[in-house]
């Protein structure tokens, strides 16, 4: 069997695997690390779980996705009713601040707009509309506009990270310019490395993390 094919049957197990995706109505092509998906799902945060899924098989370089939605029997959903209920998701949503996200839906996109203090609310706006039944995909346009002072930016995540069992803090550099951080030097894990951006991403005043480290 060929590496091609071992790629291929991988991806195909690992989204049998995945209990929220329905494998059987997903192809899957591979070529030289680049893996293709392509058939139907029946929502969005499906599309989305099979990708996830795709990019966590080992050998995977990237993936190219041409999966459609195709929703079940005869059901119809309007862009106002698709608007309608992201506009509910987001003022129910505890993590979300009142008034400053506006969700736009057009053909069943929906697309993010507004103003927020800190990532995870950017991340909690998109997480609480991705699950909308009817939609096609989510663009978060929605910019971080921090109030506090970021001049000890560096400092803080630099402490945050030494407070950690997970890192030696000789392997990790940090700098910041405003808002704007870069992670450079070693970790030794893919986890270690997605640890190491959540940590810096909740600094205060944080706007943009780049994620230069490199598993040992």
């Amino acid at each position: 069997m060929s590496n091609d094919s071992k790629l291929q049957q991988a991806v195909f197990d690992e989204l049998a695997w995945e209990p929220s995706v329905s494998a059987a109505h997903v192809g899957v092509t591979a070529v030289d690390g680049v893996v293709t998906l392509t058939g139907h799902v029946s929502s969005f945060a499906e599309k989305s779980a099979a990708e996830a899924a795709a990019r966590r098989v080992k050998g995977v370089k990237a993936v190219v996705e041409h999966i459609k939605i195709k929703l079940p029997g005869d059901i119809r959903i309007t862009d106002d009713e698709i608007a309608t209920s992201a506009a509910a998701r987001l003022s129910e949503d505890v993590y979300v601040p009142a008034d400053c996200v506006q969700a736009v839906v057009e053909e069943g996109w929906i697309t993010l707009n507004g103003e927020v203090a800190w990532n995870y609310q950017k991340e909690a706006a998109e997480q609480g509309v991705w699950r909308l039944p009817g939609i096609v995909g989510v663009t978060n346009l929605i910019p971080i506009r921090p109030t506090v002072d970021v001049s000890n930016i560096r400092d803080d995540i630099t402490h945050a990270l030494n407070r950690s069992w997970f890192f030696d803090p000789q392997t990790i550099e940090v700098r910041a310019e405003g808002g704007r951080v870069k992670l450079s030097g070693t970790v030794q894990s893919q986890h270690e490395r997605q640890i190491a951006a959540a940590t810096a991403w909740r600094a205060p005043g944080v706007t943009e993390v780049f994620n230069d480290l490199v598993v040992a």
